[in-house]
């Protein structure tokens, strides 16, 4: 149950808890799911170098970026018995407190979904060119290296 064509998954800003609980609501009608999991990133409030991280501002190369999210999708439903997969990223300014990254992943058992989460978060993480650029109490800014 793949898609042919990479899909758009940037979101402009903060991802809300109402298009989170929308998105999950969806799948109650689909019988032949037995687990969900989600990966919920947030905007930490780091110190660093005594200066209070306030928000991350989001910048990526969209087509590539979303041609690696398409290549990390393929990859994880050749590899895990997923009913379905969803995945979005803010681009743009988001606050400390706020949610950047929302994935969800849905398979008619419990064990797959867990392993087929930490392994798209894991890719993600590492091959998509999504920059954040934090931005502290102060107006100052730095970019993000991700950990």
């Amino acid at each position: 149950m793949t898609d042919k064509k990479p899909k758009n998954v940037f979101r402009e800003g903060a991802i809300s808890s109402e298009f989170i609980g929308a998105s999950i609501a969806k799948h109650q009608t689909k019988t032949s799911i037995g687990a969900h999991n989600i990966f919920l990133g947030q905007v930490r409030a780091d110190v660093i170098n005594s200066k209070e991280v306030i928000a991350i501002e989001y910048t990526a190369y969209e087509d590539m970026a979303n041609a690696k999210f398409h290549e990390i999708r393929e990859a994880a439903f050749q590899q895990f018995e997923l009913t379905c997969m969803h995945i979005y990223h803010s681009i743009g300014t988001v606050k400390t407190g706020e949610i950047c990254l929302f994935v969800f992943v849905s398979s008619p058992h419990r064990a797959i979904v867990f392993k087929a989460l930490e392994f798209i978060v894991e890719k993600i993480k590492a091959q998509v060119p999504v920059f954040g650029k934090e931005i502290f109490e102060d107006e100052t800014h730095q970019w993000k290296c991700n950990k």
